[in-house]
């Protein structure tokens, strides 16, 4: 019987010298496409992916062969886990593996945005020398909260230790996680004491534009919101206008709605233009989670829940 194994998007060498040690027969192809991933998957037994290629019914059916998906970071939204599964397909993720590298991400975006790291570093590179209009807000005494505490979400609050801020958090389907660091709460009591919200939630149809305008009229006073979880929980057009409303005082951008910048509509190109040249918002391209020691450890986390190694 075949023992292929499909991998759909760039991976470290250890995860293909793992398997090639174990027997597989791997088909590294980065830059796959969705319809040449349909013509390749019949005979294999494996399949590994990360936010590229959406693994449907069409593809599922079409792997007759296929054991197991493993996901290389964390998030299935693009796996349709329930019908892969029915059909004995066995499925895991890795957010394990790349946590640590988001909460650290997450930690340099914001003291990025509160100590105007970005904003005065391209006003030199224009030869401008300002002091006074980039003096910094400190974290110390703030409050933080955290809507979403797994796995990103707590490595969020554990880099926060030695900050001395107070951390909130939220999770609707999580309880009694609460700590002696961090305080767990209500949406309410996050809405009414946050001086800084960060959002650490998968995309499902219920998350999808949970950040909108109800969201960030709800807060006490304006905060700094942060997203490294999944572009489409917020509506860009709504944080904009937050943004402009002051009703949001600075945001951190890992992830956007749309992250295709070539299928970009003439709105999205004026979204994203607004953010790259507003002074309270730091964006980068979804690298949060995307470190060198990640890449590994996502790869021996898939492989360990696979029973491979």
């Amino acid at each position: 019987m075949s023992r292929k194994v499909l991998i759909t998007a760039k991976a470290h060498p250890y995860l293909i010298d793992q398997l090639q040690n174990n027997g597989f027969e791997v088909i590294y192809e980065p830059s796959v496409s969705y319809d040449e991933v349909y013509s390749s998957i019949h005979d294999c037994i494996g399949l590994i992916v990360t936010t590229r290629i959406r693994v449907d019914k069409h593809i599922i059916d079409h792997a007759p062969n296929l054991e197991w998906i493993g996901r290389l970071g964390s998030g299935m939204e693009l796996i349709d886990v329930p019908y892969a599964e029915s059909k004995g397909i066995h499925c895991v993720s890795s957010p394990e593996g790349n946590r640590d590298a988001v909460g650290e991400q997450a930690v340099g975006m914001l003291l990025c945005l509160l100590n105007n790291v970005l904003k005065s570093n391209l006003e030199l590179r224009e030869g401008i020398w300002e002091r006074d209009g980039n003096r910094a807000f400190e974290l110390e005494g703030r409050t933080v909260g955290i809507i979403g505490y797994g796995n990103t979400g707590s490595a969020f609050a554990r880099k926060l230790k030695g900050f001395d801020v107070n951390i909130l958090a939220y999770d609707k389907y999580k309880q009694g996680f609460g700590t002696a660091d961090v305080k767990e709460v209500t949406m309410e009591q996050l809405f009414k004491e946050s001086d800084v919200v960060s959002v650490h939630l998968p995309l499902t149809a219920e998350t999808q534009h949970l950040a909108n305008t109800a969201f960030f009229k709800s807060f006490a006073k304006p905060v700094w919101f942060m997203n490294t979880a999944r572009g489409k929980l917020v509506n860009n057009r709504d944080l904009i206008a937050a943004l402009e409303e002051g009703i949001v005082a600075g945001a951190c951008l890992d992830v956007l709605e749309n992250e295709k910048m070539s299928s970009y509509t003439q709105e999205e190109k004026e979204q994203l233009a607004y953010f790259l040249k507003a002074r309270n918002v730091v964006v980068t391209p979804h690298i949060a989670g995307y470190s060198h020691e990640a890449s590994i450890k996502m790869a021996r986390i898939v492989l360990e829940k696979l029973n491979i190694i």
